[in-house]
């Protein structure tokens, strides 16, 4: 009897059982705490997806102009579907909606959001001093990020909460989830140049913004002179910093380069005050076969001018160069400019009217007009439209049945002098590239040209030069595109957009 007590009490068998039912509530509840940290981490992951699509897609529309915070709120209702698991109502989509667009903070749907116009260093949090403007006029133009959040959703436990606290805890609590993204835009290939936004006061514009006169033939037709006098009024140019160098020869290179190797960000470009006129004749010049620069790497395909010798040009009164077909017919001024009575801009600005008729019968006087340049009045051809359609009559890239060679009454042909080089074929050499500022409003800002100033860009463009510099100040352009909304895509090579997540 004693013996087999003593077999029983040194008897193992069976004692893993006795272990595993003193162990399994411990077991289970940490089974239960791994499936229900898995859950709320896919829900929260959920979450965070949907709120990083909903900032995305509405930074993408944030690109400084009016209509942004409508654009931004219908591209988050209309191009982000997501849904959640795992929340106490199950599968659950997130959703927005266009509550307007006039706002600066709202909500619709599942999400709130907020525009910003700065956000602070990531250890900061985002209060109201980095809200854009409540004024949509004034809010959608310095917006530059959109603050998401989604409405947090409640997330139910398996694990018994009451059971570790003895009361009656909730299993319950609310996940949520927030993302900040905002917009970039950089050009590439852009020379260091800006320009005075011409249109920003529209007081003198007749009412016409910079957008709407890249979108009109009739506003594009407008002849501008852009002047470099060292005031930074509407039309005026001046120069940026470049990663080359600030020089006056690093400014003549970048140019008379055909393809100049510099990078501009919207958000902030460096303005370079000091600059000479010198390099900016001979660079420019260049484009146009008059060999003023050794920098140059070869002129436009088309150098159409008005002058076969243009130091007589210079030398001449060119308002005879203008008007007499026995000179030669450049693409014209307007006609207040020839006249020297335009009001718009201090004078600087033309009314769009050039005399496309005399300039075809003085330079293709075997041709009549094609159809595609017979427009008139509104519909009158930009020059920029006349000078492409000489280089490709058909658009469809195909330059065999050019009629730059074409001799004018007077004698001159578009094709480049024989000491000029070889033309460029890769890049529209009559296209000058600059940024575009509001200068009225940044000097009203606290700005100062006249040192180095990082300001913001309105839109980046492409203005077609119309005519050889003869003073080293004024250059004679079209506008012909900008970047971003209101642009008409043919800038969308140099351009670089993406929104980004911050937060």
């Amino acid at each position: 009897m004693l013996g087999t007590i003593r077999r029983f009490w040194r008897d193992q068998r069976g004692m893993a059982l006795v272990l595993v039912s003193i162990m399994l509530p411990a077991i289970i509840g940490f089974s239960l705490l791994v499936i229900d940290m898995s859950r709320a981490n896919n829900l929260k992951n959920d979450l965070q997806k949907g709120a990083d699509a909903f900032a995305l897609a509405g930074a993408a529309e944030l690109d400084g102009t009016s209509g942004a915070w409508a654009r931004a709120e219908r591209a988050m209702a209309t191009l982000v579907s997501n849904e959640t698991n795992f929340s106490t109502s199950g599968r659950n989509p997130l959703t927005s909606g266009q509550p307007g667009g006039t706002q600066r903070c709202n909500s619709a749907g599942n999400i709130s959001w907020c525009f910003l116009k700065s956000i602070p260093n990531d250890n900061v949090a985002i209060t109201t001093t980095n809200y854009a403007n409540t004024d949509p006029a004034v809010g959608e133009l310095e917006t530059r990020f959109v603050q998401v959040t989604v409405t947090p959703t409640g997330f139910a436990a398996l694990f018994p909460a009451s059971f570790l606290t003895g009361n009656s805890a909730s299993n319950s609590f609310d996940i949520g989830a927030s993302a900040v993204a905002g917009f970039t835009s950089s050009v590439c290939d852009y020379t260091p140049v800006f320009m005075c936004n011409p249109y920003e006061d529209t007081s003198i514009t007749g009412g016409v913004t910079l957008e709407q006169a890249a979108q009109s033939r009739q506003y594009r037709r407008r002849q501008i002179v852009l002047r470099g006098d060292g005031s930074y009024a509407p039309g005026n140019f001046a120069f940026l910093s470049s990663p080359f160098g600030n020089g006056a020869n690093e400014l003549e290179k970048m140019l008379a380069d055909s393809k100049p190797q510099n990078c501009y960000s919207r958000d902030s470009v460096q303005t370079e005050p000091g600059q000479n006129s010198g390099p900016v004749q001979n660079g420019i010049n260049s484009r146009f076969g008059i060999n003023s620069s050794s920098y140059s790497d070869g002129p436009a395909v088309n150098v159409r001018k008005g002058a076969i010798n243009w130091d007589q040009y210079v030398a001449d009164n060119k308002v005879n160069y203008q008007t007499d077909p026995t000179k030669g017919v450049g693409l014209e001024e307007d006609s207040c400019q020839i006249a020297g009575n335009c009001t718009m801009m201090g004078g600087r600005m033309g009314a769009g009217d050039w005399n496309f008729a005399r300039y075809w019968a003085a330079n293709h006087p075997s041709r009549t007009v094609p159809s595609a340049l017979s427009g008139t009045g509104a519909d009158l051809p930009t020059r920029y439209e006349v000078y492409r359609y000489e280089i490709d009559p058909n658009g469809d890239g195909d330059t065999s049945d050019s009629i730059v060679g074409d001799a004018s009454v007077g004698g001159e042909k578009g094709t480049p002098p024989a000491g000029a080089g070889n033309p460029i074929t890769t890049s529209d050499r009559r296209l000058l590239y600059g940024a575009i500022l509001d200068c009225n409003a940044l000097q009203a800002s606290g700005v100062s040209f006249k040192g180095r100033a990082t300001v913001p860009v309105r839109r980046f463009g492409s203005f077609f030069i119309t005519e050889p510099i003869k003073d080293g100040k004024n250059i004679y352009v079209e506008l012909v595109d900008i970047t971003g909304k209101g642009g008409r895509g043919t800038l969308d090579n140099y351009l670089r957009d993406e929104a980004q997540l911050y937060r």
